[in-house]
């Protein structure tokens, strides 16, 4: 059986069909958020961070992850010294392969929720062995998150997607103040079905053209058509990992065309859109439910949001002072 939809849900649900006493993911690339859901899982849990042998980890995502290791009991979390892009995910039971998934898909919200972008596929019965051993090779070449040296082993040069970082302002380019209705203020519309505090971070043009991997194009999602058959575009499931440590998974959404191709508009928060304006509000000392405005940020300290890319799928949101 071949999956290339509902990845997450899956993954979380085999257990009830399968019998096991655990499960082991190694990804070339992981995000905190299903790490995270992990711990609603009846046995313990390992996921290996593959690419840590060649790239080493950011700190951010390093400390999400460590954080993640001493809060869930039942979670271990290990760093591959070997460079490893493999996506494997198997369910065992006394140590021997019950079911397993392999593909394509990073365990990541990314790489789990967007339809048709990426693939998992059952492995039959004789290959359980085989990948096993991979599965135990791979084990016994990585360390645990805890003991792992927090560097940034990469072979990127010059002006790539992880060494950017976009100013992303949350003010009026024109007027100079926060926009009352959109924005912080999105919820503050009295025209909009939305709520009080929901909020989102405008994505401009000039920061598309500036930092084109940083946002990708939005592609076509081929289960949504609209009333003529045309198909839609899809929102980008993405992870916000916040300069506190705050993990949030969120949405590239909305559609702006640029340059004859069409890009999304604004960063949200999934699945609620508040969760973004809450948290920003609480740090910025606003009471829930009043608009933001300009002597906010100002008193605060800062009048953007620094954006930028640590793994695939996984943003850091720097809104320090």
């Amino acid at each position: 059986m071949l999956y290339k939809e509902n990845l997450e849900e899956i993954i979380f649900q085999r257990h009830n069909v399968f019998r096991a006493d655990e499960i082991i993911v190694v990804s070339g690339y992981v995000g905190p958020k299903p790490i995270e859901r992990l711990q609603t899982l009846p046995f313990r849990s390992t996921v290996v961070y593959g690419m840590y042998g060649a790239e080493g980890v950011k700190p951010f995502l390093h400390r999400s992850l460590t954080e993640l290791q001493n809060t869930i009991g039942s979670l271990n979390i290990y760093y591959s010294k070997l460079p490893v892009h493999s996506k494997c995910y198997v369910w065992r039971y006394r140590g021997e392969i019950v079911h397993a998934l392999v593909g394509s898909a990073n365990f990541s919200v990314n790489g789990l929720t967007t339809p048709y972008r990426e693939i998992l596929a059952e492995t039959t019965y004789d290959t359980f062995q085989p990948l096993n051993d991979y599965v135990q090779h791979v084990l016994n070449n990585s360390l645990s998150c805890l003991e792992a040296t927090v560097t940034e082993r990469t072979r990127l040069t010059k002006r790539t997607p992880q060494n950017e970082i976009c100013l992303m302002t949350l003010l009026d380019p024109r007027t100079g103040e926060v926009p009352p209705t959109s924005g912080l203020n999105w919820g503050q519309n009295p025209n909009n079905h939305t709520n009080p505090n929901d909020a989102y971070i405008p994505i401009r043009a000039e920061h598309i053209r500036n930092f084109p991997e940083l946002f990708p194009p939005k592609q076509i999602n081929p289960l949504t058509a609209d009333s003529r058959g045309r198909f839609q575009r899809h929102n980008d499931s993405v992870e916000y990992i916040w300069d506190d440590g705050v993990n949030m998974e969120g949405l590239f959404e909305g559609s702006q065309p640029i340059d004859g191709v069409t890009h999304p508009k604004q960063a949200s928060s999934f699945p609620s859109k508040s969760e973004i304006g809450e948290y920003l509000r609480d740090r910025l000392d606003v009471p829930r439910g009043q608009p933001v405005r300009r002597h906010h940020l100002d008193a605060y300290g800062r009048t953007n949001v620094a954006v930028s890319l640590i793994s695939e799928g996984v943003y850091k949101f720097d809104f320090s002072v």
